[in-house]
């Protein structure tokens, strides 16, 4: 899957169709991608989220057209499909640090959010580690909450909800639960197979289960067969997951002959930890079809 084409063809999909009443969900649909998905791939590929792009471009010709024409704020609010001129006026205060009155009446500085290029380029000619595992099926025991889909790397989400969840978890003795269930200690976070119609994703921390009974408010969580590949996050902390997400797409999808499948991917999170490697990530992979290989690609 060439995941920059699909990229921009969302983004044309999007700008086609601005002032209709569109969100994050119609684009993946246009995409061929489940909600889920195409929000990652989109994030991680543009550093915003789809419905934030819909947002502030919106935002970004309204402030133009306030400035050009005589129309009313109402009918800018209603153009660019906020439900009132105060649910408009709030938004564009946000986004231009000045209400709309005020721009109206002209030398109000506004902000630009101009419209998305991707483009592929080639930068450096470093390596990306990973490795190919095939692993039978696993069930694991989980501590499980919902997401909703936008959380994924969303510039407007002041705190991190799925870094909330760990915390909460900890706090409330979650990975004292789980080792009494557990066959090893290694840690997952687990995402859930993308459900189509769906707003929001599953996310559990867990460990592999060993067979005993499960607890009241947790969950068995099964693993399918497949192949992985498995890419160590090279850092001391968090950060280093998102940077290598960022990587996964935008380096070795691109440039490998596999593609990933819609299927439960998991951080791993060994109980013995190897230095300077904060986690691995597992994507689960299958062969692309009619794939020519290029050597030193990816390394």
């Amino acid at each position: 899957m060439d995941y920059f084409s699909l990229i921009q063809e969302a983004i044309q999909f999007m700008e086609d169709h601005l002032l209709e009443d569109i969100s994050y969900r119609d684009v993946a649909s246009h995409v061929y991608l489940s909600n889920y998905h195409f929000q990652r791939v989109f994030s991680l590929i543009t550093d915003i989220t789809p419905g934030e792009y819909i947002r502030n471009r919106r935002l970004s010709l309204a402030g133009q057209e306030i400035t050009l024409s005589d129309v009313t704020v109402g009918e800018i609010a209603f153009k660019y499909r906020y439900e009132s001129p105060e649910s408009f006026s709030r938004a564009f205060k946000r986004f231009h640090g000045v209400s709309p009155s005020i721009a109206k009446k002209g030398n109000a500085q506004l902000n630009s959010f101009n419209r998305l290029v991707i483009k592929l380029t080639t930068e450096g000619g470093t390596g990306m580690n990973y490795r190919i595992v095939e692993k039978e099926p696993f069930t694991l025991i989980a501590k499980v909450e919902q997401f909703p889909n936008e959380s994924i790397d969303s510039a407007d989400k002041e705190t991190n909800e799925i870094a909330d969840f760990w915390d909460r978890s900890n706090q409330a003795n979650v990975f004292e639960t789980l080792r009494e269930h557990a066959k090893t200690y290694d840690v997952y976070g687990a995402c859930a197979p993308i459900r189509e119609d769906s707003d929001y994703f599953d996310y559990g921390i867990a460990m592999e289960y060993d067979g005993s009974g499960v607890p009241e408010g947790y969950h068995l969580w099964e693993v399918k067969p497949t192949i992985w590949a498995v890419f160590p996050c090279e850092g001391e902390t968090p950060d280093s997951i998102g940077v290598t997400w960022e990587r996964i797409f935008k380096e070795f999808l691109p440039g490998s002959d596999y593609e990933m499948r819609e299927e439960t991917d998991f951080e791993l999170y060994p109980n013995e930890k190897e230095e300077g490697i904060f986690c691995e990530v597992w994507i689960p992979v299958h062969k692309k079809e009619n794939y020519m290989s290029v050597k030193g690609v990816v390394q």
